[in-house]
């Protein structure tokens, strides 16, 4: 498969803009970014793994009927929760030719106006795409999503209720929880390309399609829409706080589905994110979330806690801004977090800096680590494929499924051979 081109859309940039504007006190990114003890230890470059995997790649029913969209509407606005020019609520349960067969999982936000704003106590459906190892003969077609608007594929797709057919039915397979980016989808061409190089791997994975502009929409065109989203912040807030509870809500849903429960490893369960993905991913590892924002975060507050996540990577993985820190000011809420955790940020990010990370991933005290990706900006960067799903799948294969060869080289592994300019700056 080839690497995807389309960018993780950094989206929040204009909303951060506007906050810096207000506040005259955003600092910029730094590619200096230093060394921390120990990581002058880690020397080894490993060579990539192979992209794709061993395994061929099948996936979860999510057939659409596309000719529910409106003559000038996009199919993703569906699976992005866009609302339309209306103001209606658009998902892609909207969509769903074969609900009854698809999986969709069910949220009932707390009642915490804190965290969840006017969505305290609402239900809330999430559909799941679940990508799994299949054998290399799978029968199954293609599943084309909505061409010509896309030309990307759901491979051996089950369809009505067929049961997923694995590479090897007596095997229990470890878990990922895939979170996307904010205002993305699990079907989009970077992240599911990721989706399926995971999977290849031997991972099922697990994506919610988060639909975030259910929530808050934070593209800002011009100041109307500046003040209106500075006066609805607490949306903000609801989205980012609804994300890991769909996670384990997804989780919840496939662990004890009839068709996957007996063939899923629920002790070995760990997590990817993009973007804001890694946030939701430190939320779902007991973080605390930023609640306040004219006051530079110094409010926060635990949204969750689901232990059964082992460990997490995090791609150019969101920490907020100087001006809005996701887990409180001065990244507070990471404090003492456990969670296993490896960052992959870029030195050219802006959108999530790499300072931000450096300064997060510093506060947690389990197995950590950062890398920084030389002139990468906020997006999947194509150069650096084999960078990232080395490092990403070494973590998970270490901290997840304990394999002792992937705990030996990342004892010492200091780069990936190939690709992009990789550098660990925290260890």
């Amino acid at each position: 498969m080839a690497v995807a081109s389309e960018p993780v859309r950094p989206v929040l940039a204009p909303f951060v803009f506007f906050l810096c504007v207000f506040f005259a006190s955003c600092s910029s990114d730094s590619d200096d970014n230093g060394s921390q003890p120990g990581a002058e230890e880690l020397t080894e470059v490993v060579q990539p793994l192979p992209l794709p995997g061993p395994y061929a790649v099948a996936c979860s029913n999510v057939v659409q009927d596309f000719t529910r969209l409106g003559a000038d509407e996009d199919v993703a606005s569906y699976w992005e929760g866009l609302p339309s020019d209306e103001g209606a609520v658009r998902y892609v349960t909207d969509l769903l030719a074969d609900p009854d067969n698809t999986l969709i999982a069910t949220v009932t936000a707390p009642q915490d106006s804190e965290l969840y704003g006017g969505f305290a106590g609402q239900e809330i459906e999430f559909v799941v795409l679940v990508c799994y190892p299949t054998t290399d003969d799978n029968p199954r077609p293609d599943y084309p999503l909505n061409p010509p608007q896309t030309d990307l594929v759901v491979p051996h797709m089950q369809t009505g209720s067929e049961a997923p057919l694995f590479a090897d039915d007596s095997v229990r397979y470890p878990v990922v929880a895939f979170s996307h980016g904010y205002m993305g989808n699990p079907v989009s061409d970077d992240y599911f390309f990721a989706i399926s190089v995971i999977a290849s791997h031997g991972y099922v994975v697990i994506a919610p399609f988060h639909g975030d502009l259910r929530f808050s929409n934070l593209t800002i065109d011009d100041l109307d829409d500046a003040l209106a989203v500075a006066s609805n912040l607490e949306n903000f807030t609801a989205m980012q706080a609804l994300r890991p509870l769909s996670i384990t809500a997804a989780l919840d849903l496939v662990l004890t589905h009839p068709q996957w429960e007996n063939h899923l490893d629920e002790t070995q369960i760990g997590g990817f994110g993009a973007s804001m993905g890694g946030e939701t991913l430190l939320l779902l590892g007991g973080a605390g979330l930023t609640t306040s924002f004219f006051d530079l975060g110094s409010s926060w507050e635990q949204v969750t806690l689901d232990d059964r996540i082992l460990a997490a990577v995090g791609y150019v993985p969101y920490f907020g801004q100087p001006v809005l820190p996701a887990f409180g000011r001065d990244q507070q809420g990471l404090e003492g977090i456990d969670l296993p955790f490896l960052g992959i940020s870029g030195t050219a990010d802006t959108t999530a800096p790499i300072i931000e990370a450096e300064n997060g991933i510093s506060r947690l005290t389990g197995t950590r680590r950062l890398v920084a990706l030389s002139g990468v900006t906020h997006e999947f960067d194509d150069e650096s494929a084999g960078d990232i799903f080395t490092w990403a799948l070494t973590f998970l294969d270490a901290e997840v499924r304990g394999v002792q060869e992937a705990i030996s080289r990342l004892s010492t592994m200091g780069s990936v051979e190939g690709g992009g300019d990789d550098t660990v700056v925290l260890y």
